[in-house]
């Protein structure tokens, strides 16, 4: 199943992944958002695992990975420095701690969606957004 996704986070204009689409395990057209949420963290940690861990002697950028990445307002090698796997149901639990602890929000186009056992309608078009929240630090007096 075909999914279009976005990630944004709170204080930074552009998206960090703006209109992407994945391929997820097929989860109907009404799941859960915990169905959504393990499936879409399934596939962006088979992604990670799948890169080749390597070692560039002379790491280089062309001029037009350097333009692409300047979008996005980081540039990097895109080098993975950890050879440890990341494990998919770690990282599903982990996710969906995170998404209860207030870290992040999910919308389904324009509909905020607050319950992990909420479902909510995919067609095709549904963009679904991932909102970074970040919590302010210190306090007033």
């Amino acid at each position: 199943m075909e999914l279009i996704i976005n990630v944004k986070q709170a204080g930074r204009k552009q998206a960090l992944f703006e209109k992407q689409v994945i391929e997820i395990d097929d989860i109907g057209n009404q799941p859960s958002l915990q169905e959504l949420i393990t499936a879409v963290v399934k596939q962006q940690v088979i992604t990670y695992n799948s890169k080749p861990f390597e070692r560039n002697l002379l790491p280089f950028l062309t001029d037009e990975q350097i333009a692409d990445q300047t979008s996005s307002g980081k540039i990097s090698f895109g080098s993975i420095y950890n050879e440890q796997k990341a494990d998919v149901v770690k990282a599903q639990e982990t996710a969906l701690q995170a998404f209860e602890d207030g870290m992040y929000a999910v919308f389904a186009d324009d509909e905020e969606l607050k319950l992990l056992s909420g479902q909510t309608s995919l067609s095709p078009d549904t963009v679904i957004t991932f909102i970074r929240l970040t919590f302010l630090a210190g306090g007033y007096r």
